[in-house]
């Protein structure tokens, strides 16, 4: 008897990529038209990367100058070493700056990636029962692999546009509206990069591959939803723990925080591949 893992890698291996880009394909067209989807993809990044660090930039100087930093002696004192190095030399209004942007911004930034392939996974399987195109999609000269790949890249690939998109206004709009306070670029910083390049598309596969396994056991978008929020709660620890000084978000710590989830992606979507039957879906329809 072959072993599973062995017969799991084989099916990887053997995927015809171009039925796997038309499964995807067709999902991104259908994402394309769905209000549902494309709201909160539009409306959130720019609540998170373009409302939000433009008023904390342009505020800090306020803030600081009112004594907030007075109030925040206790909180940072309680902050890594490590961390405040990064502050030395710099102004109350600065370290504001520093902290705010570089700092508490960071893990929220994985929400993006995250949130971007929930949203769109949480449709694969859930979405197109509702809409009555799930039958037709089964019936596809395709195997269960190619199905269940295509439907994994039709959100990560949205979802890693959508976080290169939401880091260059970020970018810009920290750098612009902390000018007067910082008066140099001071943004992105080498975390940051590894952040956008290592960390967040980790992230994103983590939400992207949970979502599709629980969109394919449950029967409407909102249910898969609902199941899928708890995909937020490694986000929620990293910032808990930053804001506690248990953490912080060095280019060592963020590089390993993507590997352990580059890991766990494996691992998901090996497992996904392997247990995925269209005929077990077929016979709940």
């Amino acid at each position: 008897m072959t072993a599973p893992s062995t017969t799991t890698n084989s099916r990887i291996a053997q995927l015809n990529w171009r039925a796997v880009w038309a499964v995807a394909a067709r999902d991104l067209k259908i994402i394309g038209r769905s209000r549902s989807v494309i709201l909160p993809i539009i409306i959130v990044p720019l609540i998170m990367m373009v409302i939000m660090p433009g008023a904390l930039g342009a505020l800090a100087p306020v803030m600081a100058a009112s004594g907030e930093m007075d109030d925040l002696a206790t909180f940072f004192a309680m902050m890594p070493s490590a961390m405040m190095d990064q502050f030395a030399g710099q102004s109350d209004a600065q370290v504001m700056v520093t902290f705010s942007l570089v700092y508490m911004f960071a893990p929220l930034f994985l929400i993006l990636p995250m949130m971007t392939a929930s949203v769109i996974a949480a449709g694969s399987f859930a979405g197109e029962k509702e809409r009555g195109t799930l039958e037709a999609l089964l019936y596809t000269p395709t195997t269960d692999a190619e199905l269940m790949v295509g439907k994994v890249l039709a959100a990560w690939v949205p979802a890693m546009i959508v976080s290169l998109v939401g880091f260059v206004l970020y970018g810009i709009v920290a750098n612009v509206s902390a000018w007067q306070t910082m008066q140099r670029i001071f943004f992105p910083t080498t975390m940051w990069i590894v952040l956008i390049l290592w960390l967040a598309p980790a992230a994103a596969g983590l939400g992207l591959g949970t979502m599709v396994l629980v969109s394919s056991k449950v029967s409407t978008f909102q249910d898969a939803s609902q199941l899928g929020g708890m995909v937020v709660i490694p986000v929620v620890l990293l910032v808990v723990g930053q804001l506690a000084g248990v953490v912080y978000l060095s280019v060592p710590f963020v590089f390993l925080v993507g590997l352990v989830l580059w890991l766990i992606d494996a691992a998901v979507l090996w497992f996904g591949v392997r247990t995925f039957r269209r005929s077990e879906i077929i016979a709940r329809l």
